[in-house]
């Protein structure tokens, strides 16, 4: 027992002082547990499989697919424009949207997606920021009161009445709850944010983006100038020919950068456009966008002698910025190097195309940028390349780096490129999973149905790539409650839990059950303001069960006032990530939070004591 309790305070140390990563702290824990034989190894590894954790991946991924194809951001800005420039309009939008996002999705990653937008609506209405990132970080916590996912702890104390033989918590059974405390937060901020507003703007653009974004790179070789989109007719002598037998470059002197095409689906709500790159096999079909650069009258010459259709009439001003999108095929600068096999060949002989898959838009010579007739061109030492591929083609340039350097970072560009065109895929995908967690009648597990969903967000494209799929992932907290969950199992074989519900049950217990539930909540917000709210739920939910039964009563209520007080905790900033998000671009202090969060922390759970009995009498 001893042992146990060491571990678990030595462990609490250093999850307060933050200079251990908390995974680490976590996995240490485990292996000191099966050092000392209080666990098992197989004990101690039964968290990697616990459907918590397993539904804690899929649900990253399938936020992180949200987030990815824009969706989320879509619905935020068009509900936020109801606000217009009424201040307390605005706040309590922002607060509304912000917890409704963050019931179904990672509150970190709803954090993350709600501060430009945020950020953006306070400079176009004139409103200090500082007033509104903070409540937004608050009602995201909120939100995810809402649902059964939404956020970990309610995932926790659901285990474990399921594991005590109770009966499963459904998807809304937390909706009341979160509903309560968004009601008493955004009641509690509406008056008491004005007390953030006199922190001063920070308008300055110090921290601008290292590099040239996509859009730069578009302006610098005027990709758009001399862009011109062709439609494939159906009796079209292009049709069902490859890119080579039509051989437009040499007929017209026209470069097909791309080919958009629709995809088969008959549904409306699938009906998105794919990229694809041009290649000599390529084959065009009735219907393809053609893509085509080059003088307008050999354009409209194409255009005249094949039964094409043309989409946009000639214009000498600059295209429509939204004209080039970069989904699935990118672009990049690359550097030749002074040993590469591509200086003094033209770029006909460059292979680029053959090895990677690329496409040369462009040259940059020293001041001069050559971007007509480039077949014959010679390359230089030195000459950087516009290069155009699949983002995935582009990467693979990093193993050439003797030969060729890539500049700037092209797929950190590519992850904030939004697949717009495949968000009613991922919206349809994510209504199939809350349907398949919320209807009894629907013979799917819960964690099945997130690993489904999961699939087919990377399966459907809504996610770049496999890879994109993993990055969604916050590897840290699914190791920290896979290390944590067995710590829960160690109190228990050691007898401290038993101990420790006893005191409690012993010392409230025998004033009322509203002592007793006032004491497991407020012990629970204490903790949460040192330590991980995750691991404050794995660690107090056996714990306030165990207090409830030995009483004789309905342990939902002590329950979720774990699962509350784990989760609304306002006083610190290192209590909850969405309250780290915001420290720097609101400009807050520490003090900032104790101000405003404590005492909304205290009301939050002054109320929760007597509600939570209503909604779960004991």
């Amino acid at each position: 027992m001893y042992i146990t309790i060491a571990i678990l305070l030595v462990s609490a140390i250093f999850f307060m002082s933050g200079k251990v990563r908390s995974d680490l702290v976590a996995l240490c824990s485990l292996v000191l547990l099966v050092v000392f034989g209080i666990l098992t190894p197989e004990e101690a590894l039964s968290g990697f499989s616990n459907s918590v954790v397993i539904m804690m991946i899929g649900l990253f991924v399938v936020g992180g697919a949200i987030f990815q194809t824009g969706l989320a951001k879509m619905i935020s800005s068009k509900i936020l424009r109801l606000a217009g420039n009424s201040e307390i309009k605005l706040l309590v939008l922002i607060m509304l949207v912000t917890s409704f996002i963050g019931a179904f999705v990672s509150n970190t990653g709803t954090v993350a997606l709600m501060l430009p937008i945020v950020v953006s609506m306070a400079m176009s209405s004139n409103i200090n920021t500082s007033r509104l990132l903070m409540p937004m970080a608050f009602a995201s916590s909120m939100g995810g009161m809402m649902t059964l996912i939404g956020t970990p702890p309610n995932l926790v104390i659901d285990e474990v009445l399921v594991k005590e033989g109770f009966p499963k918590l459904t998807f809304f059974s937390f909706t009341p709850v979160g509903i309560t405390c968004l009601a008493v937060g955004t009641l509690f901020l509406i008056p008491f944010s004005k007390l953030l507003s006199s922190k001063k703007e920070n308008s300055s653009n110090e921290n601008k983006k290292n590099g040239k974004t996509l859009h730069d790179l578009v302006g610098e070789y005027q990709l758009s100038k001399n862009l011109y989109r062709v439609q494939v007719h159906k009796n079209s002598p292009f049709d069902g020919k490859s890119i080579k037998e039509i051989d437009i470059h040499k007929k017209y002197h026209i470069s097909v950068l791309e080919i958009r095409r629709k995809s088969t689906s008959n549904n409306p709500f699938f009906k998105t456009s794919n990229q694809e790159l041009v290649g000599a096999e390529t084959i065009v079909y009735e219907g393809d966008i053609l893509y085509l650069r080059g003088e307008f009258e050999n354009v409209q010459t194409m255009v005249s002698e094949n039964n094409l259709l043309l989409l946009d009439t000639h214009q000498t001003e600059e295209k429509k910025t939204d004209v080039l999108d970069f989904h699935e095929v990118g672009i990049a600068e690359v550097l030749i190097m002074p040993a590469s096999k591509l200086v003094n060949l033209p770029i006909k002989d460059s292979k680029l195309r053959e090895h990677f898959g690329l496409n040369i838009l462009g040259i940059q010579r020293k001041n001069t940028y050559i971007l007509q007739h480039l077949k014959d061109e010679k390359m230089h030492s030195g000459d950087i390349l516009l290069v155009q591929g699949t983002w995935e083609h582009i990467a693979q340039l990093d193993a050439e780096r003797s030969q060729l350097v890539v500049l700037g970072q092209p797929m950190a560009e590519a992850s904030k490129v939004t697949l717009t065109h495949k968000a009613p895929i991922a919206g349809i995908i994510m209504i199939a999973m809350i349907c398949a967690m919320m209807f009894d009648f629907i013979p799917i597990a819960p964690v099945t149905a997130v690993l489904i969903a999961s699939l087919l967000m990377v399966i459907s494209g809504a996610l770049r790539n496999t890879e994109a799929a993993y990055k969604t992932i916050n590897w840290e907290s699914v190791v920290l409650i896979a290390g944590m969950l067995p710590m829960a199992l160690a109190l228990e074989k050691t007898g401290v839990s038993d101990l420790v519900s006893k005191t409690l049950v012993g010392s409230l217990g025998n004033y009322s059950p509203y002592v007793l539930l006032a004491g497991i909540y407020f012990t629970t917000s204490l903790m949460t303001m040192f330590i991980s709210n995750t691991a404050t739920a794995v660690l107090l939910a056996p714990i306030a069960f165990q207090s409830a039964v030995s009483l004789g009563l309905n342990p939902q209520a002590f329950l979720f006032a774990v699962a509350v007080g784990a989760s609304m905790c306002f006083a610190s900033p290192f209590s909850t990530p969405p309250n780290v998000l915001v420290m720097s671009a609101g400009r807050y202090t520490f003090m900032d939070y104790v101000k405003i969060g404590l005492p909304l922390q205290i009301i939050m759970g002054i109320v929760m004591i007597f509600v939570l009995p209503l909604l779960f009498p004991f």
